[in-house]
């Protein structure tokens, strides 16, 4: 099994020093394939261990990208990826931001974690990253309310490359079991509700290509 930059894993990644626990990863993920929905199961930095192909078809349409690949690392993908707004609906106030909030409070549990601190340097190179993080997202928490920022629960519009879906909803489920959780992990699954249906024009998905300074929610600094 390969495991290159941008590629999507379809497999728990080996670890030779626990066969026990690789081979609940193992069958965890044929587990996780039997669903139809978007599956995928992450470590606290979002490094994607495994997903479905149901997650893959979902981004299957993405460009090439050195880091931030879906399948590589959720959150790098989410944050800084410009083809990310052509699948996440509402891109940056409805997965950005509550991305960024559960980053921060990452960080502030484990601000050792060297990879951590790497997103957390590739965010401040970004003038309007860094306000969003800085400045934006305290006022949209104490705006929205600390829940916004849960990912159990949350409904965030999609569009979705399969036209019998197309501009949809989805319902995070965050359900791990306690095996996987002890190994550091948690399973999302974002469950597909109806697609909406057009008023008037085909529907088109919304080209949301940006370069990496992109949250325009957030004003830019004064100089």
């Amino acid at each position: 099994m390969a495991y290159q930059a941008g590629g999507q894993r379809s497999e728990p990644r080996p670890d030779p020093e626990n066969p026990v626990a690789q081979a609940y990863l193992r069958d965890y993920a044929t587990f996780v394939e039997a669903v139809g929905f978007p599956s995928f199961v992450v470590d606290r930095r979002w490094d994607v261990a495994l997903s479905n192909s149901a997650f893959r078809s979902l981004f299957g349409g993405v460009g090439p990208h050195p880091t931030a690949m879906p399948g590589d690392n959720f959150l790098r993908f989410v944050l800084f990826h410009p083809d990310a707004g052509e699948v996440l609906g509402e891109h940056e106030a409805r997965w950005c931001l509550p991305m960024l909030a559960h980053f921060a409070a990452t960080v502030e549990r484990h601000g050792h974690d060297a990879q951590l601190q790497a997103i957390r340097r590739d965010i401040a190179q970004d003038p309007i990253m860094e306000a969003a993080y800085r400045q934006g997202l305290p006022h949209w928490i104490r705006a929205v309310g600390a829940a916004a920022a849960e990912h159990d629960g949350a409904v965030r519009p999609l569009l979705h490359p399969d036209p019998r879906w197309g501009a949809t909803d989805c319902r995070i489920v965050c359900e791990t079991p306690r095996a996987l959780e002890d190994m550091g992990y948690m399973r999302l699954t974002m469950v597909l509700r109806e697609p909406r249906r057009p008023s008037s024009a085909p529907h088109r998905r919304a080209r949301a290509r940006r370069a990496v300074s992109h949250l325009s929610v957030v004003p830019v600094p004064e100089a």
